[in-house]
């Protein structure tokens, strides 16, 4: 039997909580039946009448009957997109999704962060066959859209697995448990027993960028209906370069920093398998990936403090090489139960591992540390392990699902309730002495001037190291309870309702309800509905993570910028409370419309609230003028003086939240003669966010000291408010031609030039791609992804001073399609 399910994504609004992962218990059934390779498969970016898994326990429901909007985005579809990482080819196909691209931000050049709707990475809950997925170990730190967050590593997953992706656009904590406010991504893995693959390579009209990519998945059965899918996958993407001349800091005049795309290297083994044992079935499914990424930070100028003459005459750059590890593996039994129930019961366990290293680099205070005798040590080794960052994720959960026939309405009142126990863990290790210390040392009364004659900084240059006072290995855990109901009370009138309890170890107990509604005025005409409320948990990132880096204040003194570990002393002395959860009110409204069976149109309409949102604060420094210790003008100094700390950052729930938008999506098909076809699809999101409280649990800081400007402008403006896709294939015989647009609209940023804010325009990007199929084994793609060669505008050179006279020539902190210009690549699909 192959179980069908619709987007279910709003659900009683009772006290909200969620339903969620007792859909998986249909999973593998749902996916059992894989779509064929037709050639007009890839032309739809959205799928409404394709059977979907998430967001709904009931039976026999399709896309196109959800009362919440759901997008089924097929293998075909990914295929097509010209692109081989999944952060990308969502963006292209998924207007409501965003895959920002940054640079010279540490960690998070490698690791890019993944939002739907405009907010934030880690609002978005990602599932893997139904199963929640781990997040990753980075915390955005850096000035880039997601600061403060650590979210879910969805290029972690190779494209090559992924059977299609379905991506719930409505608020589902109710159903999900924790993060999913702004919706869900469920990625369903391939069964098939098959062979099949690609080869691409590429590069940018600039002509690096460079692209080699295969990947192969291929499987055998086990027994009477069960299967073995094995998935391998290898990318290696060379560096982009779009850095202008630095015409402030080198004479003459020459590129000092890299701009662009990090060098990465990525490498994925991955399973899916399922083995019929008794009446039921034994699945798994998981994988590894090991990617390396090769970035840099801000260049050192050769008479700068932070420099050594003798290494480096003319500046250096200093280069942050980071280890991307991740691991999964999910392990589970489902089972019928009497003749209409099943039951599901499985343990889902990730790790993120996130290493640095940096290199091309120096500890300036060990090389001019006094050596006894006399004269300097004159010695540091120019690349050290700054710190490893770990995060893991162990999910038991039991569901139940099947009808009741209660004797009301047109059909059964499907029923799904279960339990669910998490641990998660958060681990980082420091890296080596010299990464993070003053001197051999450590010991501060001893006086170490640089070059310049100023004191010289401690660590290494670029990224300095984790040290052992921000080491860390804690974690918590919660348990969630969950019931969730669905029926028809007519033919035309279909509700749902969903209750969660989740009660977690450091921050106590949540309820979370969901309604949801769906009226079919006719066969042709439905209107549908959501309304659910929603949390999320504060990341184990969050709780447990901080960073100590030692820098020259305005007078030149050494001081500790401390990014402080919530509910430390640091935060308590300044009255800042432990962190609570995020609490969200959120619904959708929409109309479905069906002239036909060639044609279909949607429009759905949004609004999310949230209160007490997480946020990073912005940098918190002592004031000016005061007259000593006690100074009662002078709160903050009294409170970071003592601890040695010149300035600090930490996490804090701080805001109150208003997001709104729409959604619409059409979708046409021509069937011409010669069995020549058109299908035209339009996917148009405008979304608006707007800061309604800022807030502070301080009496010391008052709210837009704790957020400031710089950072309301990020969360409203840092995201494209317009994003929309518009695509034509046709196809013909053995060939195919493809045409794209993507519209990004404008963001804004001051977060480098603050009280000053840049906006960078909206800008349409086109893609073309002609295929021809040999036979039904091979396919032949050439194609070009921004194919006019379209770049942001260029950063204000008097507004945006000093950078565009560093290089930073398009900006910085939140361009949604990179300055890497147009692309243009062949790519070889094989299947036997």
């Amino acid at each position: 039997m192959t179980f069908k399910r619709h987007a279910t994504t709003a659900r009683a609004l009772m006290p909200l909580s969620a339903l969620s992962l007792a859909l998986l218990a249909a999973l593998p059934a749902a996916a059992r039946a894989q779509e064929p390779a037709d050639q007009s498969a890839e032309t739809k970016t959205t799928q409404l009448d394709t059977v979907e898994v998430v967001g709904s326990r009931a039976r026999n429901r399709t896309a196109a009957e959800a009362p919440a909007p759901v997008d089924v985005i097929s293998r075909e579809q990914l295929q097509a997109a010209g692109v081989q990482e999944v952060g990308q080819a969502l963006q292209m196909l998924e207007p409501s999704f965003n895959f920002s691209r940054t640079f010279v931000s540490d960690g998070t050049d490698i690791l890019r962060p993944a939002t739907l709707r405009a907010l934030g990475p880690d609002q978005v809950l990602v599932l893997v066959n139904g199963k929640r997925r781990h997040q990753q170990a980075l915390v955005n730190v850096q000035q880039t859209i997601g600061r403060g967050s650590a979210g879910t590593d969805i290029n972690a997953i190779p494209i090559t697995a992924i059977e299609r992706v379905e991506v719930l656009r409505d608020g589902a904590a109710a159903q999900y448990g924790s993060d999913a406010i702004s919706g869900v991504i469920n990625i369903v893995l391939k069964r098939s027993t098959d062979t099949s693959g690609s080869l691409e390579i590429g590069q940018t009209y600039k002509g690096d960028g460079e692209v080699i990519h295969g990947g192969i998945n291929t499987g055998f059965a086990l027994a009477d209906d069960g299967f073995l899918n094995f998935t391998f996958e290898y990318r290696d993407r060379g560096e982009t370069n779009r850095a202008g001349p630095d015409t402030l800091r080198v004479n003459p005049p020459r590129v000092t920093q890299r701009l662009g795309d990090a060098d990465a290297k990525d490498a994925y083994l991955w399973l899916n398998g399922g083995l019929p044992i008794g009446k039921g079935e034994l699945y798994w499914f998981g994988g590894y990936s090991k990617r390396k990424g090769d970035s840099s930070g801000f260049f050192r100028s050769a008479g700068d403090n932070r420099t050594v003459p003798e290494l480096y005459p003319d500046g250096f750059l200093p280069n942050i090489l980071t280890t991307v590890e991740d691991t999964s593996l999910a392990l589970g039994y489902r089972a019928p139960l009497g003749e209409s129930w099943n039951w599901d019961v499985s343990v889902n366990k990730g790790r993120n591992k996130f290493g640095f290293v940096e290199s091309n680099s120096v500890n300036v205070s060990w090389w001019y540390e006094p050596k006894p005798g006399g004269g300097i040590y004159a010695e540091s080794p120019t690349s050290a392990d700054t710190g490893t960052l770990q995060a893991d994720q162990t999910t038991f959960n039991l569901d139940f699902r099947g009808p009741i026939n209660w004797g009301i309405g047109e059909e059964p009142l499907y029923l799904a309730t279960g339990v669910e126990y998490r641990k998660d863990d958060y681990k980082i290790t420091p890296g080596d002495p010299v990464s993070y210390t003053y001197g051999r040392t450590n010991d501060r009364s001893i006086p170490i001037l640089g070059q310049a004659g100023e004191t010289a900084q401690p660590g290494m240059q670029g990224f300095p190291g984790f040290s052992p006072t921000e080491a860390v290995d804690d974690g918590r855990h919660n348990y969630a309870v969950y019931l969730d109901a669905e029926t028809r009370l007519t033919k035309r009138f279909l509700i749902g309702a969903a209750v969660r309890f989740e009660d977690y170890s450091d921050f106590g107990n949540t309820t979370t309800g969901k309604l949801s509604l769906r009226f079919d005025a006719t066969e042709k005409f439905a209107i549908r509905g959501t309304l659910a409320t929603g949390f999320r948990a504060p990341g184990v990132q969050q709780l447990f993570y901080s960073q100590r880096s030692t820098n020259l204040d305005p007078s030149g003194v050494l001081v500790d910028t401390l990014t402080a570990r919530q509910d430390s002393d640091v935060t308590r002395a300044f009255g800042i409370q432990p962190l609570k959860e995020e609490e969200s009110v959120s619904g959708t409204l929409g109309v479905v419309f069906k002239p036909n069976e060639n044609t279909t149109f949607t429009v759905d309409v949004f609004r999310i609230d949230i209160d007490d949102r997480i946020i990073f604060s912005s940098n918190i420094v002592p004031e000016s003028g005061c007259v000593g210790p006690g100074d009662p003008n002078c709160p903050i100094a009294n409170i970071l003086n003592p601890l040695g700390v010149g300035q600090v950052l930490f996490f804090t729930n701080a805001i109150d939240t208003k997001t709104q938008g729409i959604d619409i999506v059409g979708e046409h098909s021509m069937e011409f003669g010669e069995g020549s076809r058109l299908d035209l699809t339009a996917l148009l999101h405008w979304n608006k966010t707007e800061v309604t409280k800022r807030k502070s649990q301080s009496a010391i800081l008052p709210p837009d000291k704790l957020f400031d400007d710089t950072q309301v402008t990020l969360i409203e403006q840092g995201q494209p408010r317009a994003h929309h896709v518009l695509q034509g294939v046709y196809t013909v015989g053995d060939w195919s031609f493809l045409a794209r647009a993507n519209y990004f609209g404008s963001v804004s940023g001051e977060g480098f030039t603050p009280g000053i804010k840049q906006t960078w325009g909206g800008e349409w990007l086109g893609d073309i791609a002609i295929g021809y199929r040999f036979n039904d084994s091979l396919k032949l793609t050439i194609g070009a992804n921004n194919v006019f060669d379209a770049y942001p505008d260029k950063w204000d050179p008097v507004k945006g001073a000093p950078f565009p006279q560093l290089g930073f020539k398009y900006g910085w902190e939140t361009l949604p399609f990179g300055t890497n210009g147009g692309y243009y690549y062949a790519k070889l699909d094989f299947r036997f």
